[in-house]
């Protein structure tokens, strides 16, 4: 099954809203630190979690970085591969070798 742009939304929504409750951040403090103005950070937050507004790709960025995310995170239609990119910046450069390794030594098993 295809996924639509809607359910593409909706993925953001809760993984937004997943990466900053990790992160244990009010709304506020995610738009703060994303480089939204303080007045209406908490906000623009809450409305793009709900789905209300969607974020520009600047915003985007911002908000991954402040989540110590990539943004390809927000988009993950498979909660494995969700957890494996929130994990992935935190990753050794060891690690992420062996995991990639795997990858490779699973496609030549097939």
């Amino acid at each position: 099954m295809k996924n639509t742009s809607a359910d593409y939304q909706q993925i953001f929504c809760e993984r937004l809203k997943s990466a900053r409750l990790t992160k244990g951040l009010s709304q506020k403090r995610l738009g703060i630190l994303a480089g939204i103005d303080e007045f209406v950070a908490s906000t623009r937050i809450n409305r793009y979690e709900k789905g209300v507004h969607q974020a520009n790709i600047d915003i985007l960025h911002q908000l991954a970085a402040a989540l110590d995310v990539p943004v390809a995170y927000f988009y993950a239609d498979d909660d494995e591969l969700a957890t494996l990119l929130m994990h992935w910046k935190q990753m050794t450069r060891h690690v992420k070798t062996e995991i990639i390794a795997l990858c490779h030594a699973d496609k030549e098993s097939d």
